[in-house]
């Protein structure tokens, strides 16, 4: 690398950190503005609320790093332009593709950054920041927290659970049922209950008013329970899942998750996919986003410096848009994950194509 080159990855680099060193801090007074009379009326310790702040930076700063990498980069080329330095490097004979290369280089130690943050970081700080806004800003956090009404899941290849309701308070789901199949589909055996609880001390559930019918071939046997404690191979986790699960895994166990979902037939597996695929979608972005960052603001426009910001800021938050509702829809439509995760990155490389091609002429 030139002289040339130092000095823009500088600039890249250095922007794309104050940037974030100014955003950050205003999101933090913004959300102790709003929270700060929920945590004075729940007694939220001290140290709790330092730990949340400190997983809400890690949080905060990989959900929005597209839109400030995108500004930053604006930003500091903008500046290059209006001080007529950008024209300087090209009338020296420098091709504008060669110009490009360390905004290309800085994208790369951004997107390995961000891809090494969500593989480890992020997880650990989502679970943090998610359990300290269910636990102490939301009303009824604990059930919010989790998914407790109408669980239905495939326990293992034979196995199906099925839960109307679950409070986490008492450990308690209620009106239970268990179906076992054989190995050609036909039903084993099948468990009804009005209820049954979770038993910590000794890992056992108890049933209250409990049936179990076992299929034989000529007749079947039914048993009933007012009460009797057993054991299953399910866990607790199965009948409770936490919403936001997926978020908190690290990259291999949030693999081993999904598999272990899929083979469940989970109705949740789509939303899990999302947040797998994305790990891997919004590092790609910091490429995009840095060649149309440098597309649109590397000439000199009547408006200068604001024009182009207004440029940049509308199109980051396009783009975010169109990654939140892409999102959603993959996890409430038929649309695959994977495309609609992608569906962003390809719609503004397109776009990042087409104006790079115009800002070479």
């Amino acid at each position: 690398m030139n002289i040339i080159d130092k000095y823009i990855l500088k600039r890249y680099l250095s922007t794309f950190v104050v940037m974030l060193l100014l955003f950050i801090p205003i999101g933090i007074v913004i959300d102790v503005s709003e929270k700060v009379n929920k945590m004075l009326q729940n007694k939220v310790p001290f140290a709790d609320i330092a730990m949340y702040y400190l997983d809400f930076v890690i949080y905060f700063a990989n959900l929005l790093f597209p839109i400030f990498l995108f500004l930053s980069v604006i930003w500091f080329t903008s500046k290059l332009a209006n001080n007529t330095e950008i024209i300087a490097i090209l009338s020296s004979g420098i091709s504008f593709t060669r110009f490009l290369r360390p905004y290309l280089v800085g994208a790369t130690i951004v997107s390995i950054f961000a891809l090494l943050m969500g593989f480890f970081i992020v997880p650990k700080a989502s679970e943090g920041f998610n359990n300290f806004r269910y636990m102490y800003l939301k009303g009824n956090g604990q059930n919010k927290m989790r998914q407790t009404t109408d669980v239905y899941r495939q326990v293992n290849d034979s196995t199906f659970i099925y839960v109307q309701n679950f409070n986490p308070n008492n450990q308690t789901a209620f009106n239970f049922t268990l179906e076992q199949f054989n190995k050609d589909n036909t039903l084993n055996k099948k468990i009804i209950a009005n209820r049954i609880r979770w038993n910590e001390k000794d890992s056992t559930y108890t049933m209250f008013n409990s049936t179990l019918r076992k299929v034989g071939v000529d007749s079947d046997i039914i048993q009933t329970f007012p009460k009797k404690d057993t054991t299953f191979t399910f866990e607790l986790e199965d009948l409770t899942p936490t919403v936001y699960v997926a978020e908190t895994l690290s990259l291999g166990d949030l693999n081993k998750f999904i598999d272990k979902e899929r083979e469940r037939g989970s109705a949740n597996i789509n939303t899990y996919l999302v947040v797998l695929y994305k790990k891997y979608s919004i590092p790609v972005s910091a490429f995009i986003l840095t060649i149309i960052a440098v597309a649109v603001s590397a000439m000199k426009r009547r408006g200068g410096m604001g024009m182009n910001l207004a440029i940049g800021i509308g199109l980051a938050f396009a783009f975010v848009f169109f990654d939140k509702i892409f999102g959603v829809m993959a996890e409430k439509s038929s649309i695959p994950p994977l495309l609609a995760v992608w569906i962003p990155n390809i719609a503004f490389g397109i776009l990042a194509i087409y104006l790079l091609r115009n800002a070479r002429r």
